[in-house]
């Protein structure tokens, strides 16, 4: 799939540009995959279903807990 860069600003093309793998989430935060699930089934990861099915984690609700951890 392209992407286009004239995708409007709320689209859900735009919104898969902002994503990532489950795989890379985890290894962005340093945790594991299982632990990714975890935090999806809570609620403390976003994240969105790909055409083909496959589900990535919205970019901004990976910085959501750094945010917080640093506010502590």
């Amino acid at each position: 799939m392209t992407l286009s860069a004239q995708a409007p600003e709320g689209s859900v093309e735009s919104r898969i540009g902002r994503s990532v793998s489950l795989d890379h989430a985890a290894a962005l935060l340093g945790v594991s995959r299982r632990t990714i699930y975890n935090r999806i089934r809570d609620g403390r990861l976003q994240t969105i279903r790909t055409r083909g099915g496959s589900q990535r984690v919205l970019v901004d609700s990976l910085t959501a807990p750094l945010e917080h951890d640093a506010g502590n």
